[in-house]
């Protein structure tokens, strides 16, 4: 049936409009099944009917448009991964939300030792990994609704699955510009994520990650932070308006005392190293 459905999308390469007849000789399927999956794709936006004649609908140009984005951010993000991977010695990540679960668009560095489950392509659950609080801290109301009714699990004895206290730290979050997960994903893993974005909703959440006995999340914080920024310009995204506040310590998840004034001699990640 997949395959059926692929032919007759295919069959759209080209003509802006097709007919019935049109799209039967393109894909050389009987007429009925033509019909019904033509149908069936208007329902759910992928085309639009006009009369008798069938065209591509705003639903793909919207997932067009969305795998543009993410690899237009994916390669903006790849630079500044390496350098933040290279100089913590630790795994990066650059993450989406899609739901109730982020999925990963890059994974980069994995020293010996510190063994992640996540990879490329890969999901997980947004409620107990940084990436997805430094996401659904800046989500509507009905985004984190959907993931506390889904249900917060308990991963490890760690994991917050208290709505209330979930819903504190996403406050946190958003007070702070940083996300944190110490051990709530997966036993012996801490992370500190940032947001990719500007004065809206995040594109992409980045994140350092990595055995939490190792890592120092007062410096790792403000490095992160500064990364994600970094690959809002890079992406071509103005530069942010409403950067997060400085927190009273670092390892609060803020920025150190004087960081947002020196935001422009930070030339190079490996500087927080």
């Amino acid at each position: 049936m997949i395959d059926r459905v692929v032919r007759v999308i295919d069959a759209f390469d080209g003509p802006a409009h097709l007919s019935l007849a049109e799209v039967v000789r393109r894909t050389a399927l009987p007429r009925s099944s033509v019909h019904r999956i033509l149908e069936r794709l208007v329902a759910v936006r992928w085309l639009v009917r006009e009369g008798n004649r069938y065209r591509l609908g705003l639903r793909m140009l919207e997932l067009g448009s969305l795998v543009l984005q993410q690899d237009r951010i994916r390669d903006a993000a790849t630079p500044f991964m390496h350098q933040l991977a290279t100089a913590s010695r630790s795994v990066v990540h650059l993450a989406v939300l899609d739901g109730t679960e982020i999925v990963y668009l890059e994974k980069i560095g994995a020293p010996r030792g510190t063994d992640l489950p996540s990879r490329t392509g890969g999901r997980a659950p947004a409620y107990c990994t940084a990436v997805g609080k430094a996401l659904l801290a800046y989500a509507d109301d009905d985004a984190v609704q959907r993931v506390v009714d889904a249900g917060l699990r308990a991963r490890t004895p760690f994991t917050v699955t208290d709505p209330g206290r979930f819903r504190r730290e996403l406050r946190r979050v958003r007070e702070s510009g940083a996300a944190f997960d110490r051990e709530e994903a997966v036993r012996g893993v801490g992370c500190v994520a940032a947001a990719v974005r500007g004065p809206g909703a995040p594109v992409a959440a980045l994140s350092v990650c990595g055995p939490i006995r190792r890592l120092d999340f007062g410096r790792l914080t403000p490095a992160v932070q500064h990364a994600a920024q970094r690959i809002w310009r890079a992406a071509g995204a103005p530069p942010v308006q409403d950067r997060p506040r400085t927190a009273e310590r670092a390892g609060a998840g803020g920025w150190p005392s004087g960081a947002l004034d020196a935001w422009a001699t930070w030339p190079r990640l490996t500087d927080w190293f």
